[in-house]
């Protein structure tokens, strides 16, 4: 017997589409502070990988051959393996922890670390 396809498959197909394209924003600013003295002097972090940028280094990635990605693996430290699709999921890995170094968000404001005296009277009630 033929498999039928139910409509609720297909308008499932199309919201998925849909929500890819969507952007969500929040309303907080994004502030990074250095946290080593190389960042203190200027250094962006693109001298490593030429970029900061995930979606311009998953290109670089595919645009290598094998080769090519073998060595660029000995180049940033992680240890080539045969599998090229292991090795760029492990650069990929390596890229967003050198990305993150980078990207420390600012610590909270010191005003807002304290909860309200309300607060902490109820925090108190279970001592």
């Amino acid at each position: 017997m033929a498999k039928k396809t139910t409509k609720k498959t297909a308008i499932k197909g199309k919201t998925l589409k849909k929500l890819d394209s969507l952007n969500q924003t929040h309303g907080k600013e994004e502030t990074f502070e250095p946290t080593t003295l190389e960042q203190v002097w200027g250094d962006d972090g693109t001298a490593k990988y030429s970029t900061m940028d995930d979606s311009n280094y998953e290109d670089q990635l595919n645009d290598m051959d094998k080769a090519d990605i073998q060595s660029h693996a000995a180049q940033v430290g992680v240890i080539p393996v045969d599998n090229t699709e292991l090795l760029k999921q492990k650069l990929m890995k390596e890229f967003h922890k050198h990305v993150n170094q980078y990207r420390r968000p600012t610590g909270p404001n010191d005003k807002n670390s304290l909860p309200s005296e309300e607060v902490q009277k109820i925090l108190r009630e279970g001592k």
